[in-house]
């Protein structure tokens, strides 16, 4: 068939489309890039929403479509076990249940159900919410821990109900001796939202500290904190739509198990801990006992303390309170912060520098100095002393505690060569060690008198060659220094730690970050000399009532003065066996009397108690035990603090 154009009757033009002049009209370029603006635009809107999806938030986006189906459970690893030096359990873990909410999958119109279960109010719900919210919405947030079993018992059973609700099992620490032992073990705490935003905490592996996590806060506890803890696993779950788990993910080969925990083995003997801490009732005071030949601590007591047990669960506001304002100060550890002045037992030590700068001359231990019972200071006044000896050795005013003796002494020594021999035997200085709250202490020179007084003269500085006036140690420091006496003169850091196992392996490894062993660099004849004299001290002189009965020992009472109208402070050094020393300590009294009164009695029957294993039944035993229960701390107040 031949198709043939006809002309349209004018007509009728108006009734026809002019197909030839349709087909002829060109695309206008507005029109054109209209329309490729258009298909770019939404191209580049569904490349912008596939980058989003796909990388921007790919994590939490794929963290909820794992969640859908499959559940991450944080695995905390048992908190590390502390042991004694012979092998008894101290701390360890009883189980705590803790409920985490993650507010992207919970349902609001269960907040009444989960309050119910938790014998809370729905207020407190909404407001841990909340807090879960600001934290991470599509992650677990610990909400409630200590959860009591029961009404774990009970969410779990009503688990279907409550989505979002999840739960993880943890510790709480559990103390299995009479020991409190309070400042060397330390508390534990949860860890603070500020902590964890300050970035302290920060660790390659993210999951290491969490909201709800439990931390090291004192002692122990925190100083191996790392130790302790490990790093946490991680267990993977199917779960259903309920939330309830199905089966493992991969049978368990994705898992990964927590790791790096660390049992601790501390020097401690927590049978001479428990009798120390039984021997302070009624008093302010601390004692240390470290072993003279590795600077192990057998024993350190500051009173009064406080139990553990009150940190192993929630500490009430008041609780909390109430330790901080008590005017005895059960939070502050006075074995290694307090100080005081040493009193008598700082004669060794003034002895020892007497004789290593030759401040007695060419004839050194055979010279004497006489006493006639005071000392003159100038301008007519005097310094006294215990009694009237005579003409005094070294070992003779050692053991009789010679005040005219050392302060002759003092008067002869140069205030700078004094600091230096004191910082040398670790007074004035931070102690190394793994005790992390401690003080440096009090050591004058010239310098610290010009600056702090406007008048100093030769009986300031006589003062300090009887350990009293400006200057103050701590019983630590006390106990290291006559640990070195002990050994012959060589310096050990004192340890709460002997060493640490690893739980999976079995691997041991010694305390990071102790110093060796350092040499006092004195003369090892006068250092003999000394231990002499305080072994007559413990023989014939005021430390006699005190001695141990079948051991010989070496000793030093002291008496610290106290300000204001307080009675004066009780301080004992001591070191036992004479011959092969396995215990050096140092105890204070504060404000009981003199050194044979409270803390001599206090010192023989824990270094007893360490040598024998037991408190044998003697008049002796009876003789120290009354001395040391019966003197009891005058108390504080406000007119005498």
């Amino acid at each position: 068939m031949v198709l043939d154009w006809q002309p349209v009757p004018s007509g009728l033009r108006c009734c026809y489309l002019n197909v030839r002049n349709y087909h002829t009209i060109p695309l206008t370029d507005h029109r054109y890039w209209l329309f490729t603006f258009a298909i770019g635009g939404a191209l580049l809107i569904l490349s912008l929403q596939l980058f989003r999806l796909q990388i921007t938030e790919q994590q939490d986006l794929s963290s909820i479509a794992r969640g859908n189906a499959l559940r991450d459970i944080r695995i905390i690893p048992a908190r590390g076990s502390i042991y004694d030096r012979n092998g008894t359990l101290m701390v360890d873990n009883h189980p705590t249940y803790t409920i985490t909410l993650t507010p992207r999958n919970f349902d609001r119109a269960q907040i009444p159900l989960l309050a119910d279960h938790l014998g809370v109010e729905d207020s407190i719900v909404t407001q841990q919410l909340e807090e879960a919210q600001a934290w991470n919405p599509y992650r677990p947030s610990p909400s409630f821990s200590n959860v009591p079993f029961e009404r774990y018992a009970r969410i779990l059973e009503d688990a279907y109900r409550l989505k979002g609700v999840g739960w993880e099992t943890g510790q709480q620490r559990h103390y299995s001796t009479n020991a409190r032992a309070s400042h060397i073990l330390g508390y534990t705490g949860e860890i603070t939202k500020a902590e964890l935003s300050s970035g302290s905490y920060a660790s390659a592996d993210t999951a290491l500290y969490r909201q709800g996590d439990i931390l090291g806060r004192t002692g122990i506890e925190k100083g191996y904190e790392p130790w302790l803890r490990g790093v946490p696993g991680v267990a993977r779950s199917w779960v259903n739509v309920h939330g309830l788990e199905v089966m493992k993910y991969a049978q368990g080969q994705s898992d990964q198990p927590p790791r790096q925990v660390y049992d601790i083995h501390l020097a401690l003997d927590h049978r001479v801990q428990t009798l120390a801490e039984s021997l302070f009732v009624n008093k302010r005071g601390a004692a240390v006992a470290l072993d003279p030949n590795t600077g192990g601590i057998i024993a350190l007591v500051s009173k009064p303390d406080y139990p553990l047990e009150l940190f192993s669960g929630d500490l009430s506001p008041q609780a909390w309170q109430d330790l901080n304002v008590h005017p005895d100060t059960p939070l502050y550890n006075r074995a290694s912060m307090n100080l005081m002045p040493p009193g008598s037992t700082w004669k060794p030590f003034m002895a020892l520098l007497a004789l290593s700068e030759g401040l007695l001359g060419d004839r050194g231990a055979e010279a004497t100095i006489f006493c006639n019972g005071y000392h003159p200071v100038g301008q007519g006044r005097f310094f006294r002393c215990l009694g009237s000896y005579g003409h005094q050795t070294v070992l003779e005013a050692i053991k009789n505690s010679c005040n005219t003796f050392f302060f002759e002494l003092a008067a002869r020594m140069n205030l700078s060569v004094f600091k230096q021999y004191a910082n040398r035997f670790g007074f004035g200085v931070e102690t190394p060690t793994d005790i992390r709250e401690q003080t440096a202490g009090l050591i004058p020179d010239s310098a610290y008198f010009n600056n702090t007084r406007s008048y100093w003269g030769k009986g300031d500085v006589m003062n300090l060659g009887v350990g009293q006036g400006d200057m103050g140690v701590t019983p630590l420091q006390l106990a290291k220094y006559t640990a070195a006496l002990a050994n012959g003169g060589t310096l050990h850091a004192p340890r709460m730690v002997s060493y640490l196992v690893n739980t999976q392996t079995g691997e041991k490894m010694d305390p990071p970050g102790l110093p060796d062993p350092t040499p006092l660099g004195i003369d090892t004849a006068y250092v003999n000399l000394v231990r002499r004299g305080m072994r007559l001290v413990m023989e014939e002189g005021t430390g006699r009532a005190s001695q141990i009965p079948d051991i010989p020992s070496a000793g030093k009472t002291g008496t610290a003065q106290a300000p204001r109208n307080l009675r004066d402070h009780s301080v004992f050094i001591m070191f036992a066996p004479f011959d092969d020393p396995q215990i050096a300590l140092a105890v204070q009294c504060e404000n009981t009397g003199d050194g044979s009164r409270c803390a001599a009695p206090i010192g023989s029957l824990m270094a007893e108690q360490y040598l024998k294993g037991e408190i044998p039944s003697s008049w002796r035993t009876d003789v120290r035990m009354d001395r040391a229960m019966t003197a009891i701390s005058q108390p504080l107040s406000s007119e005498n603090q």
